[in-house]
């Protein structure tokens, strides 16, 4: 009994120090990039030892690569979420409200995001990951697309909705190059609203039926 409960604590105390690790990485990745951050620093943010980062990752690229699918596997998950809310209707400027909220995290996390794409540019086991996050994206726009009832018809140029989909995110994608330009969220947000509702209707926030 005294070992199952030492084995608890130690289990406990082990994933607390992992994402106090983690989330000091974020902070330092952010603020000084990928490339120039040594493992000195993570520790220091987290005021952990050499030793606690090692009990817990192999390399500054495990710790980064494991940083990137935690936050990225969370906003998969929220995105989803906020296109289940609607039921089978799909109010598209609620949606995209919605949407948009939990896209547009913060500068800190694009900064990250875009030093991951330059990462998996150079290494193909690194882009599978980056993939399949933007491939989570798409099908839970797609998925929300297809089961939605009074949808109107998607615009010929998109074909069908798994062309919404990578429209949708060829949007964000878009917008959030620019924000990393001017850090002007306020009015990222609000152009990105602008850009999805234009994509998936007829451009006045309105819902029309589809058409038979």
């Amino acid at each position: 009994m005294a070992v199952e409960e030492t084995t608890r604590r130690v289990t406990r105390r082990r994933v607390r120090t992992r994402a106090n690790l983690l989330d000091a990485a974020f902070a330092v990745f952010a603020a000084k990039g990928f490339g120039r951050v040594s493992i000195e620093e993570v520790c220091e943010a987290a005021g952990y030892s050499r030793g606690a980062f090692y009990s817990n990752f192999d390399s500054l690229d495990e710790l980064f690569f494991a940083l990137y699918q935690q936050r990225a596997d969370l906003i998969a998950e929220q995105v989803a979420g906020a296109l289940a809310l609607d039921g089978p209707d799909l109010d598209v400027p609620s949606a995209v409200d919605r949407v948009t909220e939990v896209l547009l995290l913060d500068l800190d996390w694009l900064l990250v995001k875009t030093d991951f794409l330059v990462h998996a540019a150079r290494d193909a086991q690194v882009a599978e990951t980056l993939l399949e996050h933007r491939a989570r994206l798409r099908r839970a726009v797609a998925d929300r697309l297809a089961r939605a009832q009074g949808f109107p018809r998607l615009p010929a140029v998109l074909g069908d909705v798994d062309g919404a989909a990578h429209a949708v995110v060829a949007a964000y994608d878009g917008v959030t190059t620019q924000l990393l330009l001017d850090k002007d969220v306020e009015h990222a947000r609000v152009w990105l609203k602008q850009l999805l509702t234009a994509l998936l209707t007829d451009g006045s926030g309105n819902n029309p039926q589809r058409a038979h």
